[in-house]
């Protein structure tokens, strides 16, 4: 069936089934679905898709119909190698008249009796997303009408695979950033907290989080950070560095040398990543943090008849910038009774159309006096209002309720922007 009404026909059917199954029916569904139609239409024996498995440079068995052991045994494939590897690299469709050892790398399809291929790749913005083939176990010759009928397929199994790929990673990385922010603020006398996070409206779920736990001797370690990127690969590298930060706030008491460490493990298992954080300990009982910024911008402090100020402490460059061997510093900041204390991420203080100075700005006089909870609503009425952040918003507010032994001659310490 190769003459022009053959493949007017054809392509009817096929036009029909995939705009039904691409607007109902999920991604395995939808795969399956297509190779039980394009058997039936290119009167195949085999028919499978291998997709690009991101971060690698494998082709992974996916769905498969008349070969499913190919799934059922997670074939991977090399790109560049073998036939579906070298669909990939010539980014074109390819015909194998012999399947043997010397043409195909998975044995199971010369194993099964598949005398003739065809491949076509997925191809979506420019990005190859994988690899639709199909096997005959009789020879046979595959025409151009065969290949723009599986081509077509391809296209419109490529489109379907990008969509939903796009949707389990939003699903992905948003369970993944719920599931790693504090689920409960710890309750500690003398001490409250509110925090707010929001996904960026135009950039979604990224790397950005606050973190709040215990220590030994009724301190608390206190963390922001932002990751840079967005989407599922810097949620999972802002899950990496929160829980070593956690694991080396158990070692050291001095922040500098919690964020050294981290400064290690990042330039040796997150090569090429950067990551602002801001670290504090807070001892409740005497009302001190000692704070190391790492890129991060300085959090605000805000007491009793005084305007709120920004924290003045050094500011070392961001973690896996570099710095694997240099050890970060440290410093002090006192925090009096009733004084608040408010840690955030850039998204909510830069804007494309203002200077970054005018954010900083309204921050400080948005921070007051007050209840944790009045001061998150305060500051994001001030600084997102009725327009969304385009970028992802973490902020986390402390308060100190009462004075227990407070130290006598210590003093804050600001700056001003």
């Amino acid at each position: 069936m190769s003459s022009d009404a053959g493949l007017d026909e054809r392509l009817q059917v096929l036009e029909a089934v995939t705009d039904s199954a691409l607007t109902s029916l999920g991604l395995d569904a939808v795969l399956v679905k297509l190779l039980e139609q394009v058997v039936g239409l290119l009167r195949v024996d085999t028919a499978a898709v291998l997709l690009v498995e991101r971060g690698s440079d494998e082709l992974v068995a996916t769905a498969a119909l008349g070969i499913e052991e190919e799934v059922w045994q997670g074939v991977r494939v090399r790109i560049g190698q073998g036939f579906a590897g070298q669909v990939v690299v010539r980014r074109r469709p390819v015909v194998l008249n012999r399947v043997d050892h010397s043409t195909v790398i998975n044995p199971l399809l010369w194993e099964k009796g598949i005398r003739t291929m065809l491949g076509v790749p997925m191809v979506v913005r420019d990005e190859v997303l994988g690899v639709l083939h199909v096997g005959s176990l009789t020879p046979r010759r595959f025409t151009d009408t065969d290949t723009e009928l599986l081509q077509l397929v391809g296209d419109r199994l490529a489109l379907a695979v990008h969509a939903q790929l796009a949707i389990a990673e939003r699903a992905a990385t948003s369970a993944l950033q719920r599931s790693l922010l504090p689920g409960r603020l710890p309750t500690v006398p003398d001490l409250e907290f509110a925090a707010r996070y929001v996904p960026g409206a135009s950039t979604g779920v990224g790397g950005d989080w606050y973190d709040v736990f215990e220590l030994s001797g009724g301190r608390l370690g206190i963390a922001i950070g932002d990751v840079a990127g967005h989407g599922l690969t810097a949620a999972v590298i802002m899950g990496r560095v929160r829980s070593a930060l956690r694991a080396y706030a158990l070692d050291s008491a001095d922040p500098g040398a919690v964020l050294s460490k981290l400064d290690r493990q990042a330039s040796h298992f997150e090569r090429g990543t950067m990551v602002t954080i801001g670290y504090a300990v807070v001892d409740p009982s005497v009302g001190e943090l000692r704070l190391s910024l790492a890129g991060h911008l300085p959090p605000v402090l805000a007491v009793p008849d005084r305007p709120a100020a920004f924290v003045d402490v050094p500011v070392g460059p961001p973690v896996g910038f570099g710095l694997a061997t240099g050890h970060r510093r440290s410093g002090s900041v006192e925090l009096p009774p009733g004084g608040v204390i408010a840690f955030y991420t850039d998204g909510l203080v830069e804007r494309r159309d203002k200077p970054l100075d005018d954010g900083l700005a309204l921050l400080r006089e948005s921070i007051i006096t007050g209840a944790p909870e009045a001061v998150c609503a305060r500051v994001m009425k001030a600084m997102v209002g009725m327009r969304p952040a385009q970028d992802d918003v973490a902020l986390l507010v402390m308060r100190r309720t009462a004075a227990r032994d407070h130290r006598a001659g210590a003093g804050s310490r600001f700056f001003s922007r």
